[in-house]
C-alpha cells in the first residue's frame, strides 16, 4: 500500500523559487571580479536566472546537456547555476586549480557545449579551448564595458545576453532523478572522475545541511562561503543559503586574509566555511594586525584535517568556534560533522579537544561504517583502523560514463579511500588516506596526526609527513617542513616538539626543510607531488643504523 501524499518532485529550481517568494529582498553581496562590492537579492537573482535559462534554450540546450562554469563565488555565478539547472541541463563546475591538461580532459569527457567564465580565467580558456572542439560558446560573466578583446568560440557578454532575454520560462518540468550537477574529483590518482548529482540528491543534501547539527542556517544568519562553488558545490551553501533565506556574502576572486576579514566585518558575517589553509591566512592576518571579530561565531572547516593550534587559536583569541567536518565530492559533500554533545560540552575545553580534532558524526541521511581489507566490519573502539565506507541518497553510486567500473560493495557502500577509526561515541577520525598511510614494521602510522601536531610549532607554515623506504621496517616517517619567513632550520627543535605527543615509534626519522609544500586543486597538501619532489631522498645513515 502506498501513501496518499502529493507527488512534489525534489528539483532545485524550487529552492530559488522559495527564496524569491519568501525572502525576495534578502541580500546577496559580492566582491565582484571587476573590483567593486555589488549588491543584489534573491528576487533579482531569480529573475535573472530565468533569463539565463531562456538564453540557453534559444541556443538549443536540452535536458541533460552539460553547461560548464569556470568562475569564482559571485552572484552572477549563482544566476548561471540556477539558470542551467532550472531547465534540466547539467551544471558542470570546472576547477581552475587543476592542471590545464586535466581541464582539457574534463571538458572533453563531459561534452561541455557552453562555458560561463569569469574575466580571471579568460586567458586559461584561450590556452585550452583549441583542444576542446565540442565547446560551441563562451559567455564572459561581465558587462559590455569590461568585455575582453579576445577570440573565443561564440564569445558572448553575460549582461548583454540577459538584457535581451525574457523571464518567461518553465522550470522543473522533469523527474527529480534528472541529472543536475557534474563535479570531477581532483584526480590525485589517474584521470579525474565525474560525480553526477541528481536534482533529488542535491535537494536532499540541502535538507541535510540545514539540520541544526550541520549548518543550522536561518534568516538571521549571514554566511560567507569561502569554499569555492567549483569545490563540491561550495559544500552545498549555494543551495542552503537560498533555502534558509540567509544573507550570502560572496568573496569573488580575493581569498587573502585582509579581503576575507574585511567582508566578515563590514557585512556582519556570522558563519563561514573554508579549507584550513584559508583560515590559517585569516588567523595570521588578524594576529599580525591585532584585529578582532565582532559578529563571526562559528566556522566550518573541512577538506583536510584541522590543526589543533588553529582550533585553539580561534577559540582563545577570537571567541570563534571551529567545527571540524569531513566530506568529499562523492558525498555531495557533507559526510560527518564534529558537533560537541552535551556530555562533551560538560568537559573542560582541553578535554574536549580529543573530539574536536575528529571529523565527527554523520547527520541524518548519511551512513558510515568501517571495514577491513577482507570486507569484514571493524569494531568501533576509537583505536582499530578500517577503511571508511559511506552510503546514502547523496552518495555517488557510479562515476559519469562508468569510469572506474563498479564502485559500491555488496552492501551498497562506497569506499572513500580513507583509513579511519570510530569511537564509542560515534565520532569518526580519519587517520590517513589509504595511499598515504605509513606502514612500519607491520603497523600503521598516521601521517595526518603527526602533521597536525607539527603544524602547531610557531615557526611552521606547512608540514607534511611521508614514508621513506627502510631496509628492515619497510617505511619510516619523514617530516617535511615549510618554515615561516626568516626562521632558522633546526631539525631537533621540530622533533623535540613532537616528544610526548605521539608514540615513540611514530617519531620521524628525519626532518626535511623545503621552500614550498604543494597544494592540490582543493587546497589539500598534494602528497603525490611531495613524494615526487623528494623521489631521490634517502634516510640518513644514522636512521638506517638505529633501526636496523
Amino acid at each position: 500500500m502506498h501513501g496518499l501524499m502529493q507527488d512534489w518532485p525534489l528539483t532545485v529550481d524550487k529552492i530559488i523559487d522559495h527564496a524569491s517568494q519568501w525572502h525576495p529582498t534578502r541580500e546577496v553581496v559580492t566582491r565582484s571580479v571587476e573590483g567593486p562590492i555589488v549588491r543584489t537579492n534573491y528576487g533579482e537573482i531569480h529573475r535573472r536566472a530565468k533569463r539565463v535559462s531562456n538564453v540557453l534554450k534559444s541556443w538549443g540546450v536540452n535536458t541533460g546537456d552539460r553547461i560548464a562554469t569556470l568562475a569564482w563565488n559571485t552572484g552572477r555565478h549563482i544566476e548561471a547555476w540556477y539558470g542551467i539547472m532550472g531547465i534540466g541541463a547539467v551544471c558542470h563546475t570546472l576547477n581552475p586549480r587543476l592542471f590545464p591538461e586535466q581541464l582539457v580532459y574534463i571538458i572533453n569527457h563531459a561534452g561541455d557545449r557552453v562555458i560561463f567564465v569569469d574575466l580571471t580565467f579568460v586567458p586559461l580558456l584561450q590556452a585550452i579551448l583549441p583542444h576542446c572542439p565540442g565547446v560551441e560558446r563562451v559567455v564572459v560573466l561581465t558587462d559590455i564595458d569590461h568585455m575582453p578583446d579576445v577570440t573565443l568560440p561564440g564569445l558572448e557578454c553575460f549582461e548583454t545576453l540577459l538584457e535581451q532575454a525574457s523571464e518567461d520560462v518553465v522550470w522543473g518540468d522533469f523527474p527529480e532523478q534528472t541529472a543536475c550537477g557534474l563535479c570531477y574529483t581532483s584526480g590525485t590518482t589517474g584521470n579525474p572522475k565525474g560525480v553526477l548529482y541528481s536534482h533529488r540528491s542535491n535537494f536532499l543534501h540541502t535538507l541535510i545541511t540545514m539540520q541544526a547539527t550541520v549548518m543550522a542556517a536561518t534568516p538571521n544568519d549571514v554566511i560567507l562561503p569561502v569554499v569555492p562553488m567549483f569545490h563540491a558545490n561550495a559544500w552545498g551553501l549555494a543551495f542552503t543559503g537560498p533555502a534558509a533565506g540567509v544573507k550570502l556574502v560572496m568573496p569573488g576572486a580575493r581569498m587573502d586574509g585582509a579581503a576575507i576579514y574585511e567582508l566578515l566585518e563590514t557585512e556582519g558575517v556570522t558563519f563561514s566555511a573554508a579549507v584550513p589553509t584559508v583560515w590559517q591566512l585569516l588567523f595570521d592576518h588578524m594576529r599580525t594586525h591585532h584585529l578582532k571579530l565582532s559578529t563571526l561565531k562559528k566556522v566550518l572547516i573541512g577538506g583536510s584535517a584541522v590543526p589543533e593550534a588553529l582550533i585553539r587559536g580561534f577559540n582563545d583569541e577570537f571567541d570563534v568556534e571551529v567545527i571540524h567536518a569531513w566530506g568529499m565530492t562523492e558525498t555531495s559533500p557533507v559526510g560527518t560533522v564534529a558537533n560537541m554533545t552535551p556530555e562533551l560540552k560538560a568537559m573542560p575545553y582541553d578535554e574536549q579537544m580529543k573530539w574536536r580534532l575528529k571529523q565527527g558524526v554523520p547527520p541524518l541521511g548519511v551512513e558510515i561504517k568501517l571495514k577491513n581489507y577482507a570486507g569484514q566490519p571493524v569494531v568501533h573502539d576509537g583505536s582499530t583502523y578500517g577503511r571508511l565506507m559511506v552510503k546514502g541518497p547523496t552518495v555517488a553510486g557510479a562515476y559519469f560514463k562508468g569510469e572506474g567500473g563498479e564502485i559500491l560493495d555488496n552492501e551498497g557502500f562506497f569506499d572513500t579511500g580513507d583509513v579511519s577509526t570510530i569511537d564509542d561515541m560515534g565520532f569518526m577520525q580519519i587517520t590517513d588516506r589509504a595511499k598515504d598511510v605509513i606502514k612500519s614494521g607491520g603497523e600503521w602510522i598516521s601521517s595526518i596526526e603527526i602533521e597536525n601536531i607539527a603544524m602547531g610549532h610557531p615557526k611552521v607554515a606547512l608540514a607534511a609527513v611521508i614514508g621513506a623506504a627502510h631496509p628492515k621496517w619497510d617505511e619510516r616517517p619523514v617530516l617535511v617542513v615549510k618554515l615561516k619567513p626568516d626562521q632558522d632550520q633546526d631539525k631537533q627543535e621540530h622533533l623535540d616538539f613532537l616528544v610526548g605527543k605521539i608514540a615513540k615509534w611514530w617519531m620521524p626519522d628525519d626532518v626535511v626543510f623545503v621552500d614550498d609544500i604543494p597544494l592540490g586543486a582543493t587546497g589539500k597538501i598534494d602528497k603525490k607531488l611531495v613524494r615526487q619532489n623528494l623521489k631521490d631522498y634517502v634516510l640518513p645513515a644514522a636512521a638506517l643504523t638505529e633501526r636496523a
